[in-house]
């Protein structure tokens, strides 16, 4: 039994090393490469045929989306560094539910599985800090972007654009990016198209923020 259980932890430690290596190996080409898909859209393409996705680059993106989404999912993008702690603590004494930055939220999606469970955590912070140093924090959010869920099979902000509003990523207005912004939390159930009252209620709680727009995206509107 004992022989057994070491060749098993000898198989799952490779197993870890290769994904690790292979992760690695994404980072790198990542920075450069655009990705086709993350492990989410993998994981959606299991049980749908067809998913809507193209890829739009950063400054072909309306600074209202850029801004809304910063406001509502990591107000502080700019100046933390990757992992806001205190809220993360908070959150482990809740069940570990919330908390995640938009890097956390990034390497989840790219490399990561769904679902809220404590133990993502542990390759999940680190992945994040390792994302903003290969990446930097203007390539980390064009990726973020770009690999959203913003509904069923609905991946990326330029076919969210399209899907909900029939305009491009460019030309989204504050409102419609805000519906976007709003409809983050919970893509399956928001609907940023057809809104709920509480989608409406909090895009206009990011609109109301959007005074301090310039100095939360400064470090990636340019």
């Amino acid at each position: 039994m004992s022989l057994w259980l070491q060749r098993l932890g000898r198989v799952a430690l490779h197993g870890v090393a290769g994904y690790a290596a292979w992760v690695a190996l994404l980072l790198l080409i990542y920075g450069v490469v655009n990705p086709p898909l993350s492990n989410l859209m993998f994981s959606d393409l299991m049980v749908r045929q067809t998913q809507e996705h193209a890829w739009t680059p950063l400054e072909r993106m309306s600074p209202a989306i850029i801004t809304a989404v910063l406001i509502s999912e990591d107000a502080s993008y700019c100046d933390h560094w990757r992992v806001d702690w205190q809220a993360l603590t908070d959150a482990m004494q809740h069940g570990g539910r919330g908390a995640s930055t938009i890097p956390m939220q990034t390497v989840k999606n790219m490399f990561l599985w769904n679902g809220r469970t404590v133990l993502r955590k542990i390759p999940e912070i680190p992945l994040a800090y390792i994302a903003n140093l290969v990446w930097g924090k203007r390539r980390l959010l064009e990726i973020y972007l770009n690999i959203a869920e913003w509904g069923p099979g609905v991946f990326g902000v330029e076919a969210a654009a399209q899907h909900h509003f029939h305009v491009s990523a460019a030309n989204l207005t504050s409102q419609q990016a805000t519906l976007l912004a709003a409809a983050l939390p919970n893509p399956i159930k928001r609907n940023a198209g057809h809104p709920a009252q509480v989608v409406r209620n909090h895009a206009a709680r990011v609109r109301a923020q959007f005074g301090s727009g310039p100095e939360t995206a400064a470090c990636v509107l340019r």
